[in-house]
């Protein structure tokens, strides 16, 4: 059977063509690689995903879980080759799952400028959070001042100066997404004394107080309406308070990664200042992004 040339020749251009399109192909997407440490298990509602700036513009980079070892998803994501060779920095931010938003929320954790081919990601990136709490500090003091009864005045936590009294919290101010928590831990339970934004003001809830008025600062007296597993009052000479930072909207009832400031207690006097501990470098997450 004989074939034409012009038969000959189309089949060559679409051999030509087929080609071209897979070197087209393989030309369009670059690999950006992830390797990330100090990330936790966000729960079935809500994911992370990272963004790109290109142009002033955030593109998506992928979405990923982490599991409870702290282990990613995924690593490695490929993206437009040219979007990504023009990106001038990474952010990761925390999402909700599934995320009926295109843009990224307002809970920026790490972020990174590239320079030539990786970035370095950290909390304190102006993109992110814009701090790495190692210059927080602050104290609390052992009271209940919500109720009338000073035999059990090891069962509430204030963050306060009692000479005052005044603020004793030194916290940065946090950026849109995010807000301080405080906890007892109650039995290896953490217990929230409340959100708050600022050192002075109260916080965001009193569910375990008493019916008395209580100081204009953070802190809790854990008095009544004690959770599953707690029994109030309590002492808290040997436990742990912590004072976390928390996404808005939180994805856990229980504290998140970043705890700048903890103390166990082992002993403290009650109605004397306890100084807080800074755990900020134990808990700040770290990463590179390469590409």
């Amino acid at each position: 059977m004989k074939i034409s040339l012009l038969k000959i020749a189309a089949l060559a251009m679409v051999v030509f063509s087929m080609a071209a399109c897979n070197d087209d192909d393989s030309a369009d997407t670059s690999t950006l690689t992830l390797n990330l440490s100090g990330l936790e298990d966000l729960g079935s509602d809500y994911a992370y995903e990272g963004w790109i700036m290109v142009d002033g513009a955030p593109q998506t980079a992928g979405i990923f879980t982490v599991d409870g070892e702290g282990n990613p998803s995924q690593r490695s994501f490929d993206l437009d080759a040219d979007a990504l060779s023009a990106a001038t920095a990474y952010i990761l931010t925390i999402e909700p799952s599934p995320d009926p938003n295109p843009a990224p929320s307002d809970v920026h954790i790490l972020a990174g400028d590239f320079a030539a081919t990786g970035a370095t990601l950290t909390v304190d990136h102006p993109a992110a959070v814009g701090t790495d709490f190692t210059a927080a500090s602050g104290s609390f003091i052992l009271a209940t001042p919500t109720d009338d009864d000073d035999t059990n005045e090891a069962s509430g936590v204030w963050f306060l100066d009692p000479s005052g009294p005044s603020a004793a919290l030194s916290l940065p101010d946090l950026p849109a997404g995010w807000a301080y928590e405080g906890w007892a831990v109650i039995d290896g339970q953490p217990v929230t004394t409340g959100t708050f934004t600022g050192a002075a003001g109260a916080d965001s809830a009193a569910p375990y107080s008493g019916s008395n008025p209580a100081p204009p600062f953070p802190g809790e007296d854990f008095l009544v309406n004690a959770p599953s597993g707690a029994t109030f009052p309590v002492d808290l000479t040997d436990g742990m308070i912590v004072v976390s930072v928390e996404p808005v909207p939180d994805n856990s009832p229980a504290p998140f990664a970043l705890k700048p400031l903890l103390r166990r207690i082992e002993g403290g006097e009650v109605h004397s200042s306890i100084s807080l501990n800074n755990n900020a470098a134990a808990t700040n997450p770290t990463g590179t992004a390469s590409r």
